[in-house]
């Protein structure tokens, strides 16, 4: 992939079904190449699930990073984004019960998202005029929102382990810093360069992807008490993003192009992929003709839930969970 990863605004954001006339086939599950993976469809077409925009041009491809589904850290509840009334919000439901969902955000314009350690809290992002601001509210009750930023382009909010700070990316004129909220005294810091920011376990790295002067994004660990820095994921052909860490703390899921290679033509993709947390044994996990994106790790491990529209005919994306046999 050549060019950056792209944050596109909410009008562009999200695709609900007949994204694009693709010359692949979406309908089927699974694909050979992905043997030994049960796959488990979570969402139906009523939860209109969104789903990040992924742009081709020619053998070029970009794709919307933004993690637009996650898990409670109980395990319990999955939460989602959905476009319902023209605006997107996050909706919550019981992962053990077939059933509606509940919504848990009333905004208009909702970007992505994620739960607090503890679980008690939902820090999201969202769109309101040429400004996307970032705001807490409760995981489970009530629609009020404390405003943690404002005036800038602001995303992919997440916390740190022991929930002291809040942590996201900031697009800027021309480049996206990671910076700091202090949630105790209201403090922001600027961090680092890099998006898609997640801590590892023991909470003194921050894993980011970061665009590389070939237009390729890489991932890197970042050590900011002591100032180290480190690239960990790097490939001359493809790119790398939306890092989360394994609750064992020894993987990292990955969203990362590829290329599906045919006798007729060569089709630009995006899969799933899994690394080691010192960036040993990368392994693409999906190779599906549909845009698999947005991963997120099940309480336990054993499995990977993520936005495709595979199995589906008409390119309507779904939630699905796929079975991790590494862990």
């Amino acid at each position: 992939m050549k060019g950056k990863i792209l944050f596109i605004v909410l009008s562009l954001l999200f695709v609900l079904q007949n994204t694009f006339a693709q010359k692949v086939d979406y309908s089927v599950v699974s694909v050979p190449e992905e043997t030994g993976i049960d796959f488990l469809q979570v969402s139906t077409a009523n939860d209109y699930v969104c789903m990040p925009i992924v742009k081709r041009k020619g053998a070029n491809i970009n794709w919307a990073t933004n993690q637009v589904l996650d898990i409670s850290p109980d395990g319990i509840n999955l939460a989602y984004l959905s476009w319902r009334n023209n605006t997107s919000n996050i909706f919550i439901k019981a992962l053990d019960k077939q059933g509606s969902s509940v919504q848990r955000t009333n905004r208009a314009a909702v970007m992505d998202f994620s739960y607090s350690p503890d679980g008690k809290f939902i820090c999201f992002s969202e769109r309101r005029g040429k400004t996307t601001q970032i705001f807490q509210t409760s995981a489970d009750k009530g629609y009020v929102c404390r405003q943690i930023t404002s005036g800038n382009n602001d995303y992919s909010p997440v916390y740190s382990p022991d929930m002291s700070q809040i942590v996201f990316a900031r697009q800027e004129a021309k480049s996206i810093g990671i910076w700091s909220y202090n949630i105790k005294n209201n403090f922001l810091s600027s961090y680092m360069s890099g998006m898609n920011p997640c801590y590892t376990k023991e909470g003194n790295n921050i894993i980011c992807a970061r665009t590389n002067n070939e237009g390729r994004s890489e991932i890197w660990r970042v050590n900011y008490e002591k100032g180290t820095e480190e690239c960990i994921v790097s490939d001359l052909e493809r790119s790398f993003a939306s890092p989360r860490i394994s609750p064992n703390g020894k993987w990292i899921l990955l969203v990362g192009s590829s290329k599906i290679v045919t006798d007729k033509f060569t089709y630009s993709n995006t899969d799933i992929y899994a690394v080691r947390i010192d960036g040993t044994e990368l392994t693409q996990l999906t190779y599906h003709a549909a845009d698999d994106l947005s991963p997120a790790w099940s309480k336990d491990g054993k499995y990977i839930y993520f936005v495709s529209q595979r199995g589906s005919k008409d390119a309507t994306a779904n939630i699905w969970r796929m079975t991790f046999n590494q862990f």
